[in-house]
């Protein structure tokens, strides 16, 4: 005999009152849920209903059964509901945030692998300079490397990333490598222009502790980091490019970094979401996804 599936009949009996009721909420017929409580009847030695043709009612003992079993039942339920739940937290859709080139250089890897695991979630990608309006633009979680997000939201810095000064090889040996901040008006240098005011960007350095900003004379001035990171690479001139475009082509030995003893970390590359009680699960799962893998990463960070 199936026990769950007599159980499960036999509550049901004892809600409704009647066998045709639960006939039609079961799919079955009258005369199967008859069968199915009369041999349940049997396995446990005792009467649980008094019939009619009409109704059924509890008897003493059919009564104590329901008390004593029916939480338990429920308990099965309920995690029976959970695990399906569980369940469906490995598929749906996740709106993430990003810019440009941290999409490519940060995200792309990292989505990859998370999908590879998770092959049911299908990731949104939105990339754009900036914060994104998290609650306008329904972004689950957004990426920035730069200054801290907004107080509104939940916001966790992974690692720092560095403002290095570098070039290439051949341009440093055909110019000379500055030694001090005074000598980079003697070079050609390349800019990131801020997109609020349009102007250049000034280059930052810590000194003795501070944070020192120091303006150059653009020969390039560009509103997108991979420009500037290509123009640095053709040998254009100098230019302060962040670690997470800067580490691997310095690994490489395409570029040389220069002033590292003034090297600004003040600056990390940040995960955020919005303050939310019902964090869907496949979110989460990203989140912890996310911290587990670059927490503390060293693939975008030069140890000078």
């Amino acid at each position: 005999m199936d026990e769950l599936r007599a159980i499960s009949t036999f509550i049901r009996a004892a809600e409704l009152g009647s066998f045709n009721k639960v006939a039609a909420a079961q799919g079955t017929t009258p005369q199967a849920v008859s069968k199915t409580i009369r041999q349940f009847e049997q396995y446990l030695g005792v009467r649980l209903f008094h019939r009619t043709t009409r109704n059924s009612a509890l008897t003493e003992a059919g009564q104590r059964l329901l008390t004593s079993i029916k939480p338990s039942l429920d308990g099965v339920v309920g995690a029976l509901a959970r695990a399906r739940e569980a369940a469906r937290e490995d598929e749906g859709l996740i709106r993430v945030a990003a810019s440009g080139s941290i999409g490519r250089r940060v995200l792309m890897p990292l989505l990859a692998e998370f999908q590879h695991q998770y092959p049911n979630i299908q990731i949104d990608l939105i990339q754009e300079d900036g914060f994104a309006d998290l609650v306008h633009d329904r972004i689950d979680v957004g990426f920035r490397g730069g200054n801290p997000p907004e107080a509104q939201v939940v916001g966790r810095r992974l690692f720092p990333v560095q403002q290095i000064v570098c070039a290439t090889p051949a341009y440093l040996k055909r110019h000379g490598t500055p030694r001090a901040l005074a000598d980079l008006a003697a070079h050609r240098c390349t800019a990131y222009r801020q997109p609020g005011s349009g102007k250049p960007m000034a280059w930052e350095f810590e000194i003795d502790g501070d944070t020192v900003f120091h303006h150059v004379q653009p020969v390039l001035l560009s509103n997108d980091p991979d420009t500037e990171m290509h123009a640095v690479l053709s040998g254009m001139g100098l230019g302060q490019i962040d670690s997470i475009n800067a580490a691997a082509a310095i690994r490489a030995g395409k570029l040389k970094p220069v002033l590292t003893e003034f090297v600004s970390e003040r600056m990390g590359f940040y995960l955020y979401f919005p303050q939310r009680a019902d964090m869907p699960g496949r979110v989460r799962r990203l989140i912890d996804f996310a911290v587990e893998r670059l927490l503390n990463s060293k693939q975008f960070y030069i140890n000078f």
